[in-house]
């Protein structure tokens, strides 16, 4: 069964990780959910197989890159091109 993490045992419990990563798997998560406070050791735990799968799918590319919209233009220089166009045709000898 799952249980709902607030933002603030969210941070508690990845700033926990980085603190308590030293012990066995057992005094770890004892240690882990005495910090984030409210949840048990199992469901520490997990919390803890689901942030490794989900690290796991990103780095194998199972995760689609979101599809972020911006409102504003890309800068451009007085002739309409980007900033740096001008050097990277230079370097190129394009210019």
């Amino acid at each position: 069964m799952a249980t709902n993490w607030t933002t603030k045992q969210n941070k508690r419990f990845e700033e926990a990780l980085v603190m308590y990563d030293k012990g066995t798997s057992s005094e770890r998560l004892q240690n882990i959910a005495k910090y984030v406070g409210g949840k048990s050791v199992e469901e520490v735990r997990r919390h803890y197989e689901l942030l490794v799968k989900d690290i796991t799918q990103i780095e194998n590319g199972q995760v689609p890159l979101p599809n972020y919209r911006t409102n504003t233009a890309p800068e451009t220089n007085a002739r309409g091109g980007y900033p740096n166009e001008q050097r990277l045709l230079k370097n190129l000898s394009l210019q």
